[in-house]
């Protein structure tokens, strides 16, 4: 099991990573999301021992690893460029780490065999990987990761640079690949499409910090700030002034809202809209708004009125239409 606790990294004299504690168990994937510039890439840079935080213990087991050297740790990691050599083929690809082990050539082979079996490229041994295509490379450069049988697998960014499409088949198999080969695994990305399908859990950095922790099922149905649901593309973020008696006062109007709150009246309250939750009839706050912009998206088109509220409809408005809605508001935090 890898524990980290309380590290904190500087750069340029900024905080980079501040007070960052988790833990990754054994066949668990945990995706480290955030936006550019959040210190996900840093962190996995210290937990593969390229890198040394300023304070902070890495642990493997229990066993501080401050003084063994990257190379030592027995960790994989895989980058958004694959770093694959252009000039060998996949089986020499897949073996350049094993040789750096001086393992005997039997068991070599056997695991080359094994690892591209394990990636769906068997009978690809001997072409070159400048024949293959974005996806096929990906799949090397996983293979060559699993071929030393590390104790962890770190991703960053490993699908970046791929298009929408290839990238969402390749996380299916990727997932599976995974959970079939048992070695738990960290996984960088900014994208939290990528970080929903792969993650069995999901650390969410924001600033340093880690703004939310847990699986995504629960960070989507209980994002626990402002920020963390607008990353995530939940839907419309709100503040408010809570009235007392389970009513909020926004800039939409007041709203009734199931808000367990110690707070007392004035107080400052945050609240999600999702745009499922928007319905041009039904029961909940009764809403006006005149319709500002009309976007079709693939599922529907997406409707945003002059307040900023948007929601989704199958059939367009026309815009500068007075709209009639209604509304459900949760609290956040």
């Amino acid at each position: 099991m890898l524990e980290l606790i309380d590290i904190h990294k500087t750069y340029e004299k900024q905080p980079l990573l501040s007070g960052i504690s988790f833990t990754v168990e054994a066949g668990e994937t945990v995706c480290l999301l955030g936006a550019s510039g959040s210190g996900k890439s840093t962190l996995l840079r210290i937990i593969a021992g390229l890198e040394q935080p300023q304070s902070g213990q890495v642990l493997w087991d229990g066993t501080e690893l401050a003084s063994v050297p990257a190379h030592q740790r027995n960790f994989g990691l895989m980058f958004q460029d694959y770093a694959l050599f252009p000039h060998l083929t996949v089986a020499e690809n897949v073996a350049f780490g094993l040789k750096m082990q001086n393992l005997p050539q039997g068991e070599i082979n056997m695991r080359v065999t094994a690892s591209l079996e394990q990636v769906n490229l068997s009978g690809f041994a001997n072409r070159h990987v400048t024949d293959l295509s974005g996806g096929e490379q990906q799949r090397v450069a996983l293979a060559r990761a699993l071929a030393p049988r590390p104790r962890l697998l770190m991703f960053d960014e490993p699908l970046g640079a791929l298009d929408r499409a290839l990238r969402d088949h390749l996380l299916d198999e990727l997932r599976g690949i995974l959970h079939g080969s048992g070695i738990p695994a960290i996984y960088v990305t900014h994208d939290q499409e990528e970080a929903f399908a792969v993650a069995d859990r999901i650390v969410l950095l924001h600033d340093g910090q880690i703004a939310q922790a847990d699986t995504p099922a629960e960070v989507f149905a209980r994002p626990v700030s402002g920020w963390v649901a607008e990353f995530l593309g939940l839907g419309n973020v709100i503040e408010g002034k809570w009235l007392g008696g389970g009513r909020v006062e926004t800039l939409l109007g007041v709203l009734d809202v199931d808000c367990p709150t110690e707070a007392g009246v004035g107080a400052s309250v945050t609240l999600l809209i999702r745009p499922e939750r928007v319905k041009i009839t039904g029961n909940g706050n009764s809403l006006k708004g005149r319709v500002a912009d009309v976007l079709f998206q693939k599922n529907g088109f997406r409707v945003t009125l002059e307040n900023g509220l948007y929601f989704y409809l199958p059939i367009p408005p026309q815009v500068e239409k007075m709209l009639s809605f209604t509304v459900e508001a949760e609290c956040l935090g």
